[in-house]
């Protein structure tokens, strides 16, 4: 009888050209320009040749945008799970108060709804931001599970070199002090668990890194070894799969936009690691990456991976403690400066 392959979740934060440039500080994202129409169709023949259905988190923002309905209702039309990216894309989401953060979500909620007759019961906080106060608001309106973390030690080195990357302002650089996760955060599960509150629990699905080490392995870090050697990334995700084998565990594996475009696409994120890559050359490791992992996993949607989760017994519970992110108790109630833009 032929084994049973082990699961393991897909996902891809649909994160667009505008929200890069916001974080990275550079002027004209205001105006939300945009890389959807060529990236989404690209992705969709991808995992239609493939035969694999995965999670898109979907941020809200352009989810408002009327000319982005088409081509965000194609991702639910193709029958992949739609999950909640926040509105207003903020790595430094982890900082905002109750209100803020009820708002947040609930906006991004409906008009991702409102785009793709899909309502998200799934989240990943912008740049891995979370919080108490968003995984209680997660609860409170249902959410089957949280995708926030990525457990890497190496988060810090990054957010020094990204750093490095632009002249910040002081409030700039606070704001993303925290941005990516700090030391503590890297030692938080690999493995699935359930965070426990005090008005019940949610499903934590960990972006898997390298088992004992902690490195990420996700597709974009893969894309940084590639421009040095395609090879060398192979091989080292081959050892990541390994690895997770191993010990058990049942890798999610991330996946973002610029993991398919190159600079013959868009020229407007140098500062992003990997995009000195041609087009081709990235689809090319990606596509060698996504067979690799097929061929040892059951891939499936995080939705999935959530449920199977929860019928684990004794799942791991886990009380959330988050020295950098705002509490109820201390967090200012004030908004964001920023309202929805609807077009």
């Amino acid at each position: 009888m032929k084994a049973v392959k082990p699961v393991a979740s897909l996902s891809l934060d649909l994160d667009n050209k505008w929200s890069y440039l916001k974080t990275h500080g550079d002027p004209g994202w205001e105006t939300f320009p945009s890389y959807l129409d060529i990236v989404v169709p690209r992705v969709l023949d991808f995992f239609k040749a493939r035969n694999l259905t995965v999670t898109f988190f979907i941020v809200g923002q352009d989810a408002a945008l009327k000319k982005n309905h088409e081509i965000l209702r194609s991702i639910a039309d193709a029958g992949h799970e739609i999950g909640n990216h926040s509105f207003h894309h903020e790595p430094w989401m982890h900082r905002y108060s109750p209100a803020q953060v009820a708002t947040e979500i609930a906006v991004a909620e409906e008009h991702i709804e409102r785009a793709t007759s899909r309502k998200p019961s799934g989240f990943r906080g912008p740049g891995y931001s979370l919080s108490p106060v968003m995984l209680q608001e997660l609860i409170r309106r249902g959410y089957r599970y949280d995708a926030s973390t990525l457990p890497s030690l190496l988060a810090p080195l990054a957010r020094a070199y990204y750093f490095t990357t632009t002249e910040f302002t002081i409030d700039q650089r606070r704001q993303r002090q925290a941005l990516g996760g700090t030391l503590r955060d890297g030692l938080r599960p690999i493995r699935p668990y359930l965070w426990q509150l005090e008005k019940g629990g949610i499903v934590e699905i960990p972006v898997t890194t390298m088992p004992i080490f902690r490195i990420p392995i996700h597709q974009s870090y893969l894309m940084c070894l590639g421009v040095l050697s395609p090879a060398l990334a192979l091989g080292y995700f081959n050892a990541a799969l390994r690895m997770c084998r191993l010990t058990g565990v049942r890798p999610s594996f991330l996946l973002h936009p610029t993991d398919f475009l190159g600079p013959d696409d868009t020229q407007d994120l140098p500062f992003l690691p990997g995009m000195t890559l041609p087009r081709d050359r990235k689809l090319d490791l990606v596509s060698e990456v996504i067979r690799r992992l097929a061929d040892e996993f059951r891939v499936v949607t995080l939705q999935q991976h959530a449920q199977e989760t929860a019928q684990i017994p004794d799942l791991r519970r886990v009380e959330p403690y988050f020295p950098n992110a705002m509490s109820p108790s201390n967090s200012p109630d004030e908004p964001t400066g920023l309202e929805p833009k609807e077009r």
